[in-house]
């Protein structure tokens, strides 16, 4: 067991911090498998309570939510030794998930109203002509509209929690009409699951009172290997898609659909994502690494793997499964880089750059904007459906 592992174990068998409480009494609070205290993320926030929720599975795997964005903080998995390993990025405290000014992050949030980036933050809906908050700045001008609004957006708000049992939570937030410039009241609920003790399963619906745009994901980073402080090269990537879209120097989709075939995109062979990622291939080398949305072979169909990560170092093999169209992978390029390497985050690790592989279900990017693509439109009368299920093995 090496040294981050035995931490790992270590935190997990602790049996309790002790707090005081303000009536002068000792008050005992039971620590996270992942080494979380949970009193840690017990705010306030507009008169809203924030929490951190636990969900367990029956072979050891366990998955700490806060309902502040929706965020996975983290996520505990057996490895090829049986030793529990916390396989996402994140925070050990609610202050610097809500610090948007020195710690910005999207991590294990629960994206919305619109997932992943919209031209200009602008769009024709039923003739109307549509402007959002453009919060996603490029040289240029070229300011698009990223993740429902980024700091404004879904990501940074307190949804109601219901924790239904002890492997399942439903987060429900009520968006109202025009924020961030988005039109329509959407009441949307995301509800995780642990599944067969082995996968972390999520759905999302909403409603909607006017005619709107929705598309939802999770936006966790991982990094299979429990080494949070070197690069996440040697991480297998597999995806099941024969094309991607291609992107302009802003991320933003051109419009084209290209062929993996050839290129440094085809994951249709898993291999390192560190094989190419310093490719001087122009999609790769602009934006630094890979983010990027492939366009799936699995035609919604979420019984199909549609992607995976696998690390060698400690055997876990993870499969993804999604009814959506297409999967952002996003290998971490800003991570550790611009004063970030300075952040500390859980277990008092520093991140760099390339550490994690994000892999988001999701319309594709910007499809308000191309008719052609699968339509993220949902009207009155409507139900929004997503799913995306994540399942871990031992390989």
């Amino acid at each position: 067991m090496n040294a981050f592992k035995a931490s790992l174990f270590g935190f997990g068998a602790m049996m309790a911090l002790t707090m005081m409480s303000c009536g002068g009494a000792q008050e005992a609070t039971e620590l996270t498998a992942s080494g979380l205290n949970p009193a840690k993320f017990d705010t306030i926030v507009n008169g809203d309570t924030v929490k951190l929720y636990t969900l367990k599975g029956d072979k050891g795997m366990e998955v700490c939510i806060t309902n502040y964005g929706g965020r996975i903080v983290s996520l505990m998995v057996p490895d090829k030794n049986d030793s529990l390993v916390d396989v996402v990025l994140g925070f050990d405290n609610i202050a610097q998930y809500m610090d948007t000014q020195n710690s910005p992050t999207d991590y294990g949030s629960s994206v919305g109203r619109y997932a992943n980036r919209i031209n200009m933050g602008r769009f024709v809906l039923n003739g109307d002509t549509i402007q959002l908050k453009q919060n996603d700045k490029h040289d240029g001008g070229r300011d698009h509209c990223l993740h429902g609004g980024g700091d404004t957006g879904w990501m940074n708000k307190v949804y109601k929690a219901e924790q239904i049992d002890s492997a399942t939570l439903k987060l429900t937030i009520v968006a109202e009409d025009g924020e961030n410039g988005f039109p329509g009241t959407v009441t949307a609920t995301t509800t995780y699951k642990i599944v067969n003790g082995t996968t972390l399963d999520i759905t999302w619906e909403a409603t909607t009172d006017k005619p709107t745009i929705i598309n939802q994901t999770n936006h966790n980073y991982y990094n299979l290997s429990g080494d949070l402080e070197n690069a996440a090269y040697d991480q297998v990537l597999y995806v099941n898609a024969d094309n991607f879209t291609e992107s302009d120097e802003s991320y933003m989709p051109t419009g084209k659909i290209l062929a993996v075939e050839g290129t440094p995109m085809d994951f249709r062979t898993p291999h390192a994502v560190g094989d190419s990622i310093h490719s001087e291939y122009y999609q790769i080398k602009n934006a630094h690494g890979y983010d990027h949305n492939w366009c799936l072979n699995t035609n919604g169909d979420d019984t199909q793997v549609c992607a995976s990560l696998y690390s060698p170092k400690t055997g876990i093999f993870m499969e993804m499964f999604t009814n959506e169209p297409g999967v952002q992978v996003y290998s971490g390029n800003f991570q550790g880089v611009d004063g970030e390497e300075n952040i500390v985050r859980k277990l008092g690790k520093h991140y760099p750059q390339h550490v994690s592989v994000c892999l988001e279900s999701q319309k594709f990017p910007d499809s308000p904007n191309h008719p052609e693509w699968a339509s993220p439109v949902l009207n009155p009368g409507e139900k929004y459906y997503s799913h995306a299920a994540y399942k871990f093995s031992i390989k």
